[in-house]
C-alpha cells in the first residue's frame, strides 16, 4: 500500500522511534506505534512495528492480533516463532507446542527454526516438562562450533535448563560456552557463572545517582500527527480489529493438542 508522501514521511519518523526506542524504553516504543497504526494501520510493516512494540511491553494478546494481520497482509511466515511464543505468554504453552508442529515451521529460513526450537522448549518448561525441554534444545546447531546469531541464546537456553533439572556441573559448562558466543554481552552468562561460584556483586553506583532522563513522550517530540476525519476513522476501527483478533486467537484453527528461549530473565516468557 503507497501512501501520500507527507504522510509516509511521518509514519516513517514514528516506525523510527519504535526501533531505537523498543529495548531501551518499551512503553514509549509502544506510544510511537499506536501513533503509526493510527496514520497507516493498512501497512503491513506497521502492523509488524505495532506488534513488536505489544510484545515488548507483554501485551500479547494485542501482540498477537497485530502478526496475524501482518501476516495476513504479506503472507510469510517469518513472525511464526514470535506468534508461538505469544501464545505462551497468554499462557496457552499447547499452542505454541501445536504451532511447533506445523508446515509453517519448516517454511522458515535457519535463524527461524532456531527461535522456533527456542519458543518450543519455553512451552515444554511451561508445562513442567524439564527434561523434555533440554531434549528439544539439543540439535545441530546446540553441538555446532560455528557461532552464528542465534548461538549465544541457544547455548545460554540449554545451560539454564539443564540448571533447573539440577545438573549443575553441566549447566556450568553450558554458562561457560555461552560467554565464548556472546561478544556482545546479549546474556548475563557471567553473572549465572559468578553465582554458581558462590561470587557476590557489590553495587558500586549509589542509590542517588541521577537516573538518565526519559525521552520525550511522542506529542512532546514534535511528531505530527494531524490526519484527517479519514484516518480517524481508521483509529476507531484499530481496536476493533485487535478485539477481533484477539477473539480469533481464542477459536484459532491451532490444535490445542500440541521461546528463546531462555528462563531466566525476560521481558517474554523466557525471551525468545
Amino acid at each position: 500500500m503507497s501512501l501520500p508522501k507527507t504522510l509516509a514521511e511521518d509514519v516513517a519518523r514514528n516506525l523510527v522511534m519504535v526501533a531505537k526506542l523498543i529495548d531501551e524504553d518499551p512503553e514509549q516504543a509502544y506510544a510511537y506505534s499506536r501513533i503509526a497504526l493510527r496514520l497507516a494501520s493498512r501497512v503491513a510493516a506497521v502492523r509488524e512495528a505495532a506488534g513488536f512494540a505489544a510484545y515488548a511491553t507483554q501485551k500479547y494478546a494485542e501482540a498477537l492480533a497485530e502478526f496475524r494481520a501482518a501476516r495476513r497482509m504479506t503472507g510469510g511466515v517469518d513472525l511464526w516463532p514470535v506468534m508461538a511464543d505469544c501464545e505462551r505468554g497468554l499462557g496457552r504453552p499447547e499452542r505454541a507446542m501445536a504451532m511447533a508442529g506445523e508446515p509453517e515451521v519448516q517454511k522458515l529460513d535457519k535463524a527461524g527454526q532456531v527461535e522456533m526450537r527456542l519458543v518450543a522448549a519455553g512451552a515444554r518448561r511451561d508445562m513442567g516438562q524439564i527434561d523434555a525441554a533440554i531434549v528439544t534444545l539439543q540439535s545441530p546447531e546446540l553441538a555446532s562450533n560455528s557461532v552464528q546469531p542465534w548461538t549465544a541464546r541457544l547455548r545460554y537456553a540449554y545451560a539454564d535448563a539443564l540448571l533447573s533439572a539440577g545438573r549443575e556441573d553441566e549447566a556450568r559448562e553450558w554458562f561457560g560456552k555461552t560467554l565464548e558466543a556472546d561478544k556482545d554481552g546479549a546474556t548475563d552468562a557471567s553473572d549465572r557463572l559468578a553465582e554458581l561460584d558462590g561470587v557476590e556483586f557489590v553495587d558500586a553506583m549509589g542509590e542517588d545517582e541521577d537516573e538518565p532522563e526519559t525521552p520525550a513522550a511522542p506529542a512532546e517530540a514534535g511528531v505530527d500527527v494531524d490526519v484527517d476525519d479519514d484516518d480517524d476513522d481508521i483509529e476507531a476501527g484499530i481496536d476493533d480489529d485487535i478485539e477481533a483478533d484477539a477473539e480469533v486467537g481464542d477459536t484459532n484453527d491451532l490444535d490445542t493438542n500440541g521461546h528463546d528461549t531462555s528462563d531466566h530473565d525476560r521481558n517474554s516468557p523466557d525471551k525468545g
